[in-house]
């Protein structure tokens, strides 16, 4: 059965388990190389010159009703851009949802987790999980009201998506402790605190304080999550120490 703390075992990932067959690797490693100057030039250039022909991510799609059409023209004619503002809509969608999904995966590992005096109870991962997906709807219904698609893919939802994959893989590992899990919780927290700052400062400069109302809402949710889920981790590490 999986392991709930931190243990040694036979942790082969380091050299210093076979210094004879590390001795071996780095001299084999020596003289495969071409160059000794490993400067990373020739990467860079190569990373360069894939910039340079790259497409972008992707497009802001164009608004899906009359209503939306016009809100854009008259934005434009305001000197703004609004394609900026829909797309860190798209991108604060795209999160809430994954987020919504963290805490899906985490009410899982919760059930299979002894826990800890100071740990998360299922009420507190349900009621956040309801909050991420009340989020994910106000925003919903915020870029319909713009007469934007909310279903399409911006790309910024697009970059933050991939980015946030990581942080999926890890909760939903069998392997990893809840704890563990927790961790990656906590970068997700931290983006999604920052990332509605920016959407709320964006906001503001298009002159939409209604909206800005709804996001400060939400930002102050985010805020007591990431300061609960910052308190679980510090109980957990003092419990694992205590044995």
């Amino acid at each position: 059965m999986r392991s709930e703390t931190t243990t040694m075992g036979l942790n082969r990932t380091g050299i210093g388990t076979s210094p004879i067959d590390s001795r071996d690797m780095i001299a084999s490693a020596e003289e495969g190389v071409v160059s000794p100057a490993l400067d990373g030039h020739g990467i860079a250039e190569l990373r360069e010159s894939y910039e340079n022909e790259a497409e972008p991510v992707g497009t802001v799609p164009v608004p899906t009703t009359l209503k939306g059409a016009l809100e854009t023209v008259m934005t434009l004619i305001k000197g703004k851009a609004p394609v900026v503002l829909l797309d860190k809509l798209g991108e604060r969608l795209a999160f809430e949802r994954t987020g919504t999904r963290l805490y899906d995966a985490l009410l899982a590992k919760f059930e299979a987790s002894p826990g800890w005096p100071g740990g998360p109870s299922r009420a507190d991962l349900s009621r956040f999980r309801a909050e991420e997906l009340a989020h994910f709807d106000m925003l919903r219904r915020c870029i319909e009201e713009m007469g934007a698609d909310p279903t399409a893919e911006t790309p910024g939802a697009d970059v933050i998506g991939v980015a946030s994959s990581a942080l999926v893989q890890v909760i939903t590992d069998p392997r990893t402790t809840l704890p563990q899990s927790l961790s990656a919780l906590l970068t997700a927290e931290l983006t999604d605190s920052d990332g509605w700052q920016m959407l709320i400062d964006l906001t503001r400069s298009f002159g939409q304080e209604e909206l800005v109302e709804r996001f400060q809402h939400a930002q102050q949710q985010e805020a007591i999550h990431l300061g609960s889920v910052r308190r679980w981790l510090t109980a957990a590490a003092e419990h694992e120490v205590r044995g």
